[in-house]
């Protein structure tokens, strides 16, 4: 979670969602730089957010999640839109797309076998 607010905040946050890498007290132009570094470091990043500070992270980011309640700037730059204003439904949006790809696969796999009868 890579956060403008201070870390007893964030720690919060974090221990309700379940998050416990957390960077904190990070600058609204430091947040792509943050999240560049995870990302050479070799981890899959998402990124969440609702305010136009966001979007040069949300634009970054493997997947940017842009909260709907958030700035337009911000809708814009994410590949997903969260339309509620709920953070638990980043998880829900993460199992469906996982859903969805088997789903395709399923699909692939059938459209295969109906093609080589």
């Amino acid at each position: 979670m890579i956060t403008g607010d201070n870390q007893r905040t964030a720690e919060a946050i974090g221990k309700n969602v379940g998050i416990t890498n957390i960077i904190a007290h990070v600058l609204p132009e430091h947040k792509a730089a943050n999240v560049q570094k995870l990302q050479d470091a070799g981890h899959i990043v998402a990124m969440v957010g609702d305010g136009i500070n966001d979007s040069p992270a949300l634009t970054q980011a493997h997947v940017g999640i842009a909260m709907g309640s958030g700035a337009d700037v911000a809708m814009e730059a994410g590949n997903v839109v969260i339309m509620k204003n709920n953070l638990m439904d980043v998880s829900t949006a993460i199992q469906l797309s996982k859903e969805t790809f088997r789903k395709i696969q399923q699909n692939m796999f059938f459209a295969l076998f109906y093609n080589v009868l």
